[in-house]
């Protein structure tokens, strides 16, 4: 390890976020997964739509995927992880968790942090619907990812993390989650792999704003399939770079406090 990385771990450790190291991979000269972060409840981060972000290190990054689970293409993106022993976040949309019930098991089975991102994934996204609406499709994607993960929906999320579709969030909706202990995730930069492109053109996107940033927490889709197909070579890539993978979960009953 260098003494940025160590530096920044301390810093991470002395904001009062913990961190924990991550056992060795049993494959060598893989990527693997170097820590697990615990995000406290409450909080927003993401700088494309809030002031902060996670307490990364330099060349530490959060791999997170959104719309899943879906057929194929989420079964690659799992297998490339897999093979590189490197955990991410899935923000799952309910009625696709409740389609593929099979595939968010597999998820949280490897080890993956199993989040929310809706029912439906309205068109009109949230911050359109009248409030009563949009918190019934939060809270009912909520109840079906964790039917369809854990067999059973107990009213408050197993793993309090939302992303906004569309990260179109309205005060009145993030004071809300907020009050139920719900993080909030943004990113730090995306692949925007919503438009058309090869899988060596999305690879060169995402790494000149990884490069460009130095950091940060990643959003990419597990439902398009020239994502799935250049994860295996991103995840290279990164290796190859000098980056580190961060793994983030829920911490247990822990305040919210600001990550700044």
């Amino acid at each position: 390890m260098t003494i940025r990385f160590l530096l920044g771990l301390a810093l991470v450790v002395l904001s009062g976020i913990a961190a924990h190291a991550q056992a060795p991979c049993p494959r060598p000269g893989t990527l693997g997964t170097t820590r697990v972060m615990e995000v406290p409840a409450g909080v927003r981060v993401g700088t494309k739509s809030f002031p902060q972000t996670l307490p990364l290190a330099e060349k530490e990054v959060v791999l997170t995927f959104d719309d899943g689970p879906w057929p194929t293409t989420t079964a690659a993106v799992l297998d490339a992880l897999k093979a590189e022993c490197v955990k991410a976040t899935f923000f799952l949309i309910g009625q696709n968790a409740r389609a593929r019930p099979e595939l968010v098991r597999r998820t949280l089975a490897e080890g993956h942090t199993v989040a929310h991102h809706s029912m439906t994934h309205p068109e009109a996204t949230l911050a359109k619907m009248p409030f009563e609406a949009a918190v019934a499709e939060i809270e009912h994607g909520m109840a079906a990812d964790d039917q369809a993960a854990y067999g059973t929906s107990t009213g408050a999320p197993r793993i309090p993390f939302f992303r906004f579709p569309g990260f179109a969030a309205t005060p009145q909706l993030l004071d809300y989650l907020a009050g139920r202990g719900i993080s909030v995730f943004g990113a730090d930069l995306w692949a925007s792999d919503w438009n058309k492109m090869t899988p060596e053109q999305e690879l060169d996107l995402v790494l000149r704003r990884l490069d460009a940033a130095g950091r940060g927490i990643i959003l990419f889709h597990d439902t398009k399939s020239q994502t799935a197909a250049m994860i295996p070579a991103f995840l290279r890539a990164l290796a190859v770079r000098g980056y580190h993978i961060v793994h983030i979960v829920p911490a247990s009953a822990k305040p919210a406090r600001a990550f700044n």
